[in-house]
């Protein structure tokens, strides 16, 4: 079904080494390419001189040192977090440390909602539990540098606290993990909630800056263009659940066979979670029906089908 979205699968940037990819902003990917990360995290600088950086990444020596020297002779004076993923947020108190920069974010990692009866935070694991920002940001605050400004956009989805940062004097955002060019982004309960992704796209598809720096990939060129893309992916997935729930009542693991043809076994775990992230939704909407609150282990039918026997 992804095969409806433009995605762009090249990528020209070489691990630790800094390269200029929009004016007034420079990257550096960090060498921890996998099935969620690609080719890896991508850190970014904005400015000259007195400069902030977006997303410091993993907590890897090596990219901390090849960030810190791609900003030698400059002050940085602002650090920015989109997310709290340990991809994300992790090197974020070496940076600090060296740079004395403040740290901007929404806030702390924290799930999408209350926990049900007998759920844990099943991606804690890849959580950075212990991030604080210095200075938390509201939905619209506006940060102002040495000749850029930065806009807060609360972006939840994919996380909670999920931020995208536009860059006015370039006419672009940051979008994080909320939009890539490569891939879909994981929706995963209960650390992120269907329906806040898809508000946040639509969200996004109300503006009209026509670039976006995403958090893995290179920069997604006509992204208004694009978020509907990722939009009408979502609704057609849906309407796939809806069509194999027409056939009668289905568990997850049975949904998604049905619905991800050709699957990376590697990504069955997100796969499903990413169903439960739409059954959540549909369910809060009254579309589908299941015994008590949605999870993981469910059984899954249509709001007016019989319970089965």
């Amino acid at each position: 079904m992804s095969d409806d979205i433009p995605f762009n699968k090249r990528f020209d940037l070489v691990p630790d080494k800094v390269a200029e990819v929009a004016p007034n902003v420079r990257a550096i990917v960090a060498d921890n390419p996998g099935p969620f990360t690609f080719k890896g995290t991508m850190s970014y600088i904005v400015g000259r001189g007195k400069v902030a950086i977006v997303d410091p990444g993993p907590d890897d020596d090596a990219h901390v040192a090849a960030l810190l020297d791609a900003v030698r002779g400059e002050t940085v004076t602002h650090i920015f977090v989109t997310h709290t993923h340990r991809d994300h947020s992790p090197a974020v108190p070496k940076v600090k440390a060296a740079t004395g920069a403040k740290v901007y974010a929404e806030g702390p990692h924290r799930p999408a909602r209350p926990l049900h009866i007998g759920e844990t935070h099943r991606l804690d694991a890849s959580a950075d539990m212990d991030f604080r920002p210095d200075v938390a940001l509201a939905d619209g605050d506006v940060i102002s540098g040495d000749g850029w400004t930065l806009e807060a956009i609360a972006t939840p989805g994919h996380t909670a606290n999920h931020m995208s940062f536009a860059f006015k004097e370039a006419d672009l955002i940051f979008a994080g993990d909320h939009v890539m060019g490569w891939s879909t982004t994981i929706v995963a309960p209960p650390d992120g909630a269907m329906s806040d992704y898809m508000a946040s796209l639509h969200k996004l598809a109300r503006r009209g800056e026509p670039l976006y720096l995403s958090g893995h990939g290179m920069p997604i060129k006509q992204a208004p263009r694009f978020v509907q893309h990722l939009i009408e992916h979502r609704k057609a997935r849906e309407a796939s659940i809806l069509h194999r729930l027409h056939k009668g009542a289905a568990d997850i693991p049975t949904i998604v066979r049905a619905v991800y043809i050709g699957l990376d076994p590697r990504l069955a775990g997100a796969a499903a979670l990413s169903v439960l992230a739409h059954l959540e939704d549909m369910v809060a909407r009254g579309e589908i029906a299941t015994e008590g609150p949605p999870s993981i282990t469910g059984t899954y039918r249509l709001a007016d089908a019989p319970l089965p026997a």
